[in-house]
């Protein structure tokens, strides 16, 4: 089964799916499990026609998989960016009203990604084997278990999101085997959702692990992030590692925050937080050099500083040392 049919299994719970291999001709069937329904029985040689036919359907029953295409999905934009193929119409029209003022920041999106995949690999040659990837957003290659099994196999992780497009693409395409875990949670509830992964029986909350907040500390309110933050550092078991990326207010273009703000409406907030705000997140770590930089800075397999930006990100790995050893006479 093709990965596109996958995420539309999980998309579109509501019609049975399959494909039909034939000489010469490949074609998708989608059947309504509910009579009554029109399109009840949909067939095309094209996935993606299939897709925009389902979008359009009416809507059968409801609960965690129902979503919008016709409204803006701030994962779904940022899919966009990253030159995935995870968005619609919506999603295009809202991520290019941004690009026609700051393009810049499509590269940047691109570049937080790069940093992820950096910085898991780091863990991993540190002896990080488990990682929790909270606010994943929508699968973009290279996956995280991916990246840390190409240096350690069968490192574990969970995928952490309440995204309801995000959580079908991910159950979908992610949950591969028994070591990776998909999580419906909040990262405003950091305690809940530390505990919902270990629950899954992929993490040990015992043992260090890396645990992801990659460009979501800005959808939430400043004092949602902070509260977060601080809670994930005093849960994590020491021997941990915290990688962060985020917005910063500092070096970026206050109109550029403002129509994030305006294109992002009600779906989220966009708060800009300043390069020592940022900075604080790390209090009682120790920052792993270079420390906290632009995103396109930290390790960096080669150097490409933008001619100019008017859109910061910036990115820092923060390790939690073991509690000293007392040794007693």
């Amino acid at each position: 089964m093709s990965e596109d049919l996958a995420v539309l299994r999980a998309e579109f719970p509501a019609y049975e799916m399959w494909q039909e291999d034939t000489p010469g001709r490949i074609r998708y069937v989608a059947r309504s499990r509910a009579p009554g329904v029109n399109p009840h029985t949909l067939i095309t040689a094209d996935v993606e026609e299939l897709r925009e036919v389902l979008r359009t359907a009416p809507k059968i029953g409801s609960g965690s998989s129902a979503f919008c295409p016709t409204e803006p999905n701030i994962a779904r934009m940022y899919s966009y960016w990253l030159r995935e193929k995870d968005h619609y119409a919506a999603d295009r029209a809202a991520a290019d009203k941004i690009l026609e003022r700051f393009p810049e920041v499509a590269n940047v999106a691109r570049a937080n990604r790069t940093f992820v995949t950096r910085a898991v690999h780091y863990l991993a040659q540190q002896g990080i084997t488990q990682f929790i990837d909270a606010g994943s957003g929508l699968p973009a290659r290279p996956y995280v278990h991916e990246t840390a099994r190409a240096v350690t196999p069968g490192s574990r992780v969970v995928y952490v999101d309440r995204d309801p497009v995000v959580l079908a693409h991910s159950r979908a395409l992610l949950a591969v085997d028994d070591h990776v875990g998909v999580v419906a949670a909040d990262i405003r509830d950091p305690a809940s959702l530390l505990a919902d992964a270990a629950l899954t029986g992929v993490i040990d909350s015992t043992m260090p692990a890396g645990v992801l907040l990659a460009s979501v500390l800005h959808f939430l309110t400043a004092a949602e992030a902070d509260a977060a933050v601080a809670i994930f550092r005093e849960r994590m078991a020491p021997g941990s590692y915290l990688v962060i990326s985020a917005g910063t207010s500092t070096g970026t273009d206050p109109e550029l925050i403002r129509l994030m703000q305006e294109v992002y409406g009600a779906a989220a907030p966009v708060t800009g937080r300043t390069a020592a705000e940022i900075g604080a997140w790390f209090d009682g770590l120790a920052l792993v050099p270079p420390g906290l930089v632009d995103v396109w800075a930290w390790r960096p397999d080669a150097l490409h500083r933008p001619v100019s930006s008017r859109a910061r990100f910036l990115a820092g790995v923060g390790y939690k040392a073991p509690d000293p050893v007392t040794w007693s006479a």
